[in-house]
């Protein structure tokens, strides 16, 4: 449930992305529910969280994944951003979102994924309809295309912890 999900004074809505992998380095890749697109788990934080507090929350709302689940592996430093294309901003919203800034986080699943369920926890509404495990750069090529250049940063940042 959002409490005062936030934007920044540029028009940046905080955020935070997730990429789960597996022991063979397999990325877990989702389908949006009434849509064709496929994303990594992600989600806007609260005003009243830090990036891992968001991180956590969105892993369990999105995936059923709990702390217990997961072992962080890394994070990039910093924000990376990204601009919504003009026919995706609410331009009735004030303040008016441009895009998002985002914190990325590398997480392994410890444990089946049988763990994993995309019904919403937490009397969450559910986000994704099915996921499936790709290769670790798979997901640049195919992400919606205003999201590639951000997917690229942060899995070129995120490589290195699987090293």
């Amino acid at each position: 449930m959002r409490i005062n999900a936030m934007i920044d004074p540029d028009g940046y809505r905080p955020n935070v992305g997730i990429v789960v992998v597996r022991d063979d380095n397999c990325v877990l890749w989702a389908k949006r529910i009434h849509d064709n697109g496929w994303q990594f788990p992600q989600g806007g934080m609260n005003t009243d969280e830090t990036p891992l507090e968001a991180m956590y929350r969105e892993l369990r709302e999105e995936t059923g994944l709990c702390p217990e689940h997961v072992d962080i592996l890394g994070v990039t430093p910093g924000w990376l951003k990204y601009q919504l294309p003009y026919r995706y901003r609410r331009k009735n919203s004030k303040p008016l979102c441009i895009g998002q800034k985002q914190v990325w986080y590398l997480v392994r699943l410890c444990g089946d994924e049988s763990l994993i369920t995309l019904s919403g926890a937490d009397g969450s509404k559910a986000e994704f309809q099915e996921y499936r495990w790709v290769d670790y750069w798979y997901p640049p090529k195919h992400v919606i295309r205003f999201k590639r250049d951000v997917y690229t940063r942060a899995l070129t940042h995120l490589q290195t912890f699987l090293e």
